[in-house]
């Protein structure tokens, strides 16, 4: 039975074999540590690294490679902001779609201290309304914090329009870019924010390992390490260094990771952006259409494949999500996911809580016809379910 990988809001796979090679020749060829010798293994190492910090700058619009540092998950660097940068009393906005790295540490901040956390309902859909933001600000607002995209829903936020809303404020922004860096425009400066956290292992076609934040000059002065320790720089000093990108990466990077992470992005920028996008709104309207054809089908979201991640969340009538999805596995040879995706207060808002829904979600990699199995196997389990009762 030939398999169909359906799960990459989760992490890409397959991985494409340039990310593989590069992996690969790196611990082959070079294996050192970035920035712990003087040796040439050393200095190749250091060099790829900061190659890779340059194509990601360049990829983000940012304004220098030293503003792009790496951490080991996107997870890590949506920490690094939040405990790195708000303190007790201070005010903080994000949407009802939230992740739960997002939501979780926050909420530990929350129980310490005397911060304040305010969350913007969106809509059924998923939509949130830019005016809502400017409309909750307060005169101790910190930070905006809002996903581009839902990892349940796949709806994109209108982070441009909050950007324009808040460049002039004062108020620091991060965008959590999880299901959307590798097959959205994402332009740093652009987007007025303070911080660009991203992920190496879904749309930008990494491994699992490594992430990453782009951060802002003034946000860089005042936002703490998570971690602090050897950077290979200033090693007489018992203190931290204060310069980016030392001042957040402590201790042995994975370059490794960082070498795969370099070939996807190349990638990437040789397919071309927009060549990426049609392809997923292609393979996400195909399965739209399909689900239509399903009385028995609830689709969640905006149901607008031009205006979504490549992620459809669903539920068939009277039938356990779960179940649905382990029969897609074992009988189909689909892999989905089920359940609440780590995102309550996203299912909460889409009226699915506690049940979730089964998510579908499409890659660089994934096929038209991949597509149209899904649509068929469904239709079988909604027939079978249907002769049972």
């Amino acid at each position: 039975m030939k398999t169909i990988y359906a799960d990459n809001a989760a992490t890409t796979y397959p991985r494409p074999p340039q990310v593989i090679r590069a992996m690969s020749s790196y611990l082959r060829d070079i294996g050192c540590n970035p920035g712990r010798g003087g040796y040439k293994g050393a200095l190749d190492a250091a060099r790829m690294v900061y190659e890779a910090r340059s194509a990601l700058a360049s990829f983000f619009n940012v304004p220098s490679p030293e503003q792009v540092v790496f951490t080991p998950s996107i997870t890590y660097s949506l920490n690094l902001v939040i405990k790195g940068l708000l303190s007790d009393g201070d005010h903080v906005l994000l949407s009802s779609m939230e992740h739960n790295a997002v939501v979780r540490p926050l909420t530990r901040l929350a129980e310490k201290n005397s911060l304040q956390i305010e969350i913007l309902p969106c809509s059924p859909e998923g939509i949130l309304d830019p005016l809502q933001v400017k409309e909750a600000l307060r005169p101790n607002t910190k930070l905006v914090l809002l996903t581009h995209a839902s990892n349940v829903t796949g709806t994109i936020m209108p982070v441009y329009e909050v950007g324009e809303i808040l460049k002039h404020t004062g108020v620091f922004y991060c965008i959590d870019t999880a299901q959307t860096a590798g097959s959205e425009i994402l332009d740093f400066q652009d987007l007025h924010c303070d911080y660009l956290a991203f992920t190496g292992h879904k749309g930008l076609l990494g491994p699992p390992g490594i992430g990453g934040l782009c951060i802002s000059e003034r946000a860089a002065e005042i936002t703490k390490p998570l971690v602090e320790g050897g950077t290979g720089s200033r090693s007489e000093d018992v203190h931290q260094p204060g310069f980016l990108p030392d001042k957040f990466e402590s201790g042995t990077q994975n370059a490794p990771g960082i070498a795969g992470l370099l070939a996807g992005v190349k990638l990437i920028t040789e397919k071309g952006l927009d060549r990426i996008k049609k392809h997923k709104t292609k393979l996400t309207d195909c399965l739209l259409n399909g689900l239509k054809t399903m009385p028995e089908a609830t689709v969640y979201g905006t149901q607008k494949a031009e205006s979504t991640a490549a992620v459809v969340s669903l539920n068939l009538s009277g039938m356990d999500n779960g179940e649905i999805s382990f029969i897609l596995e074992q009988q189909y040879g689909i892999m989905t996911r089920s359940g609440l995706h780590c995102a309550p207060l996203a299912h909460k808002t889409i009226g699915t809580f506690p049940q979730g829904t089964i998510r579908i979600s499409f890659g660089f990699q994934s096929k038209l016809w991949e597509v149209e199995k899904i649509v068929s196997a469904l239709c079988d389990i909604l027939k079978t379910a249907s002769k049972s009762s």
